[in-house]
């Protein structure tokens, strides 16, 4: 496993107030915007991240099904927006590999049906709008042809013997809903406008838009209620920001499909509901049901916030409203200023509110307020800079200066070569070399950007306190100008929750491990997680104590390569039922000193690899001597 530079990552989010009301500036004021070669830049540096949990082998995102294909579409999004066309090839390989059948659990909590259909109807739906941008972006029929054979199956699920009509949510026909329906007519909108003389998916796009906007779903404050209920009238259920979203992508499609103007008064009645008051704006930050304090938002909910900004993306384009434009600057504001850390990773608060939750399902969400944020037009030229690592651990010896090896990654598009300037800034008393670092970097357009690198030596001097330290590095070119940070750890302890920001800086290769919140780090099937111990280079001693259960194996290292098993838990346990501390002597595992530092390495991965249950950790510590 190749060690990504943004494994190591840790909340750093400032306080900071946007001067900008719910819809629309105040009388004079200007909303937050970035130009357009920095919003691509921004856009860029969290595409990369998102696309550093692409798992290549099984083609998707870990653990995820829909989440998958909406991650991907985020993709999609971003380079239709910018023209970077990177990640064609993990589309491709997605579409050839996860087309068949599969059985339940290997890629989705339901058996797959080939094709990309399951039982979920609703998932099947994501998967169609998925390869419909595929083929927008490659003109490859094989992807339309596909989109095509997922609208064929969810078809069979339309019913007008229940409700007069709608599409069913699961195949068993027990729930029509906002999702499902404002899917489908978005999809069949999408496959009309794709195909020349279509009458049938136009058809199926206009008898879904009529059902919908008279189901009742639809609340008198003109937010979209997520179902309905047996006796076919409005549950009330939770105002769902995908579902709005999807409410106003469907409108919008269907009116380039139709040129008929009466719908996109339902499109703006829908938009402006969004962002009144009593809407799903709060202090101006687009804001989940569960993002609220005292709430957490479960792997869908984390998602939901993207899909609403796709289609508001849509929304400004189409209309051009400056309402709305502000709305889209608004968001992309707050996310890179205030739910971003050094790494570049996007959590679940936009606001930066905490307690916040970094995954790739997060990452994808926020990205779609940054791609938003990216002019129609994309700019000529653009310029980014990333640190690697972006939060390297440092436990210094007593009375020594410590060196930190620090690489700024430089990446630009343009037509012309650009001549980029580096200038590191640190805290007093520290050293940064070289203090000012120029290279030249010869793009040849967007399609594929250009990168290179620049190391950086930071000197720590002896006595800093613990705590975390930025280094900062501004890349200059003429106009254009990005800034990165690299924010140092300096700690004597190591005792951490996992699940928390604590926890990033230790956490030396995340593999395929997740962790559904607080002191709930795991591993199931082939996948594991390592933390590095950075001991001064004087260590003599070191142990490290886990609180772990269920099916694990722990295994130790003195480099992260050749590893040796240490305990491995025989019995197959679901419930935590074996949850205990335990310690494991590092000292004869333990690296040489290599600088200023003697490294030991802590891996757990799972002992039943096919059942699902792998090793969990809820707290770490370690000493050393």
């Amino acid at each position: 496993m190749v060690l990504h530079r943004r494994t190591f990552r840790l909340l750093v989010a400032g306080a900071v107030t946007l001067a900008i009301g719910l819809v629309s500036p105040p009388a004079g004021a200007t909303p937050p915007h970035a130009d357009g070669p920095t919003a691509t830049a921004r856009a860029r540096v969290a595409a990369d991240e998102l696309m550093s949990s692409y798992e290549p082998n099984k083609a998707w995102f870990p653990s995820s099904w829909w989440n998958s294909a909406v991650a991907l579409q985020t993709i999609g999004d971003y380079m239709q927006r910018t023209g970077d066309r990177r990640y064609l090839a993990q589309l491709d390989n997605t579409f050839e590999k996860d087309k068949g059948k599969f059985p339940a659990g290997y890629l989705s909590g339901d058996e797959l049906l080939g094709n990309f259909t399951s039982r979920a109807i609703d998932d099947s739906e994501w998967w169609g709008l998925t390869w419909i941008q595929a083929y927008d972006l490659t003109k490859n029929r094989k992807y339309l042809d596909m989109a095509v054979k997922i609208a064929e199956y969810v078809e069979g699920y339309w019913d007008p013997s229940s409700c007069g009509g709608g599409v069913w949510w699961n195949g068993e026909r027990t729930y029509k809903n906002a999702v499902t329906n404002g899917l489908w007519i978005r999809m069949t909108a999408e496959l009309h406008n794709r195909m020349p003389h279509d009458t049938r998916w136009l058809g199926r796009a206009q008898e879904g838009w009529n059902w919908f906007t008279a189901s009742g779903m639809i609340n008198s404050a003109g937010l979209v209620n997520d179902g309905l209920k047996d006796d076919c009238t409005s549950n009330g259920d939770t105002v769902w920001s995908y579902n709005q979203g999807l409410a106003i992508g469907a409108g919008l499609e269907l009116y380039r499909a139709t040129h008929d103007a009466k719908i996109l008064p339902t499109v703006r009645r829908l938009a402006d509901a969004a962002i009144a008051p009593g809407g799903l704006v709060t202090d101006g930050v687009l804001t989940e049901y569960c993002d609220a304090p005292g709430r957490t938002c479960d792997d869908n909910g984390k998602q939901f916030k993207g899909i609403f900004m796709r289609y508001w993306m849509d929304l400004a384009d189409t209309t051009h409203d400056p309402r709305y434009t502000a709305f889209v600057a608004q968001q992309a504001a707050t996310v890179w200023d205030n739910d971003r850390d050094a790494s570049d990773r996007l959590g679940e608060r936009w606001s930066g509110a905490e307690p916040n939750v970094f995954d790739w399902r997060t990452q994808a969400s926020a990205l779609s307020a940054l791609i938003a944020a990216v002019p129609t037009v994309p700019p000529t030229r653009s310029l980014s800079a990333t640190t690697n690592p972006a939060l390297p651990v440092v436990m210094p010896a007593t009375g020594s200066a410590t060196h930190v090896k620090v690489q700024v990654d430089v990446q630009a598009t343009g037509a012309d070569p650009l001549q980029v300037v580096v200038r590191p800034a640190a805290p007093s008393g520290w050293t940064v070399t070289p203090a000012k670092a120029t290279v030249t970097l010869r793009p040849h357009g967007n399609a594929l950007p250009v990168h290179t690198s620049v190391p950086l030596d930071v000197t720590i001097p002896a006595g800093t306190a613990d705590g975390l330290h930025s280094v900062t590095a501004t890349a200059t070119s003429g106009s254009l100008s990005f800034s990165t940070r690299s924010d140092i750890l300096v700690a004597h302890n190591v005792d951490f929750d996992t699940g928390t920001a604590a926890e990033t800086p230790w956490l030396f290769d995340a593999d395929g491990s997740q962790s559904n919140g607080v002191q709930n780090r795991f591993a199931d099937g082939h996948s594991y997680f390592v933390y590095r111990f950075p001991f001064p280079a004087d260590t003599t001693s070191a142990s490290a104590t886990l609180t772990i259960d269920n099916e694990f194996v722990v295994q130790v290292s003195g480099d992260g390569q050749t590893w040796t098993t240490v305990a491995t838990e025989t019995n197959p346990y679901h419930d935590g039922e074996n949850k205990a501390a335990r310690t494991f002597d590092l000292t004869p595992y333990l690296g040489p000193a290599a600088g200023s530092s003697r490294a030991g390495y802590v891996r757990v991965s799972d002992s039943f690899p096919d059942d699902g249950w792998g090793g969990r950790v809820y707290h770490v510590t370690a000493t050393y001597n």
